[in-house]
């Protein structure tokens, strides 16, 4: 199996605007596939889609290697746990007691309670009520009622969303084990790039319904390389040095900027602009982050 999710033209229209149009997600099985884009970009829609809460107006949806249909979907979903948007429990009653009456429902062994437990790390308040839980222990609450029944594909919907940092730290390392230690294949949305940057092997970017991006998480570092920027006192004299060079380059002011280089590379070039008259005040590398890399995508600034 290539991919464990994968959709064809996947789209949702509600009137005669599309929240989600022409979306191909391909999701390898074992890693933590960062579904990002900012607020309203469509990420909700699509998993809800994918668990069959949302009915696409068009396209087609591929789970472990067979088409989802009315049919099958309950049989596909025995193998997908979820929290979507905020997790749902009774607060009167104890973090335990909550997950039995899901172990109830998913008919599932007594035993894995207390496995799910230990992996969200609720051992030690499972008997308190969850009306006294912390919000970041409620998330890790749902996490464990997602766990239960050993899914193999995990759909997260933005889970660090209100947590502390404390508590983002933690949640981000309770979802990057989980392939790992589990076998699990983890989908996750956020808005927050950092968070997606430090958890995912691989990425979509989803922007008003349409996925701009979709790769490795590495390929998309590499896909937009830092530069080297050297700033002079008579920028007039570095850019005819580089004119008789036919070198490339950028002029920003008194910096001249170059596309990044080894370092072999960068001190040739310093050699070249000192014996020819520049006067170098600095020489820098600067590396473009995930974020400067999702805006350059998108192309304008958004609200994150």
């Amino acid at each position: 199996m290539k991919y464990i999710i994968e959709t064809s033209a996947l789209g949702k229209q509600y009137g005669d605007q599309y929240s989600v149009k022409n979306v191909n997600l391909k999701v390898r099985p074992g890693c933590v596939y960062g579904f990002l884009g900012p607020n309203g970009a469509g990420k909700s829609t699509t998993m809800k889609m994918l668990l069959g809460l949302v009915k696409p107006s068009q396209g087609e949806i591929r789970m472990f290697g067979k088409e989802m249909r009315e049919s099958n979907r309950i049989e596909m979903l025995r193998f997908t746990g979820s929290l979507i948007e905020f997790p749902s429990y009774y607060g009167h009653l104890s973090g335990r007691e909550n997950l039995e009456i899901v172990q109830t429902l998913k008919n599932v062994p007594r035993e894995e309670i207390d496995e799910v437990l230990s992996i969200v790390r609720l051992e030690g308040q499972q008997k308190k009520k969850v009306r006294e839980y912390s919000l970041g222990m409620k998330q890790r609450l749902g996490l464990a009622a997602a766990l239960l029944g050993r899914p193999k594909l995990l759909l997260l919907d933005e889970p660090t969303n209100g947590l502390d940092p404390a508590g983002i730290q933690e949640m981000r390392e309770l979802i990057s084990d989980l392939p790992g230690h589990y076998g699990m294949t983890v989908m996750v949305s956020s808005h927050l790039l950092s968070e997606i940057d430090q958890m995912a092997t691989d990425v979509g970017i989803i922007d008003k319904g349409k996925l701009i991006y979709q790769g490795s998480l590495k390929k998309l570092h590499d896909k937009a390389k830092g530069n080297i920027r050297i700033q002079v006192l008579n920028p007039e004299t570095a850019v005819r040095i580089l004119e008789e060079q036919k070198g490339s380059y950028d002029l920003e002011e008194k910096e001249l900027v170059f596309e990044e280089r080894e370092e072999a590379e960068v001190a040739a070039l310093v050699t070249l602009l000192v014996r020819g008259g520049a006067k170098i005040i600095r020489v820098t590398e600067q590396q473009k982050s995930l974020e400067d890399i999702f805006l350059k995508l998108i192309g304008k600034q958004v609200s994150l």
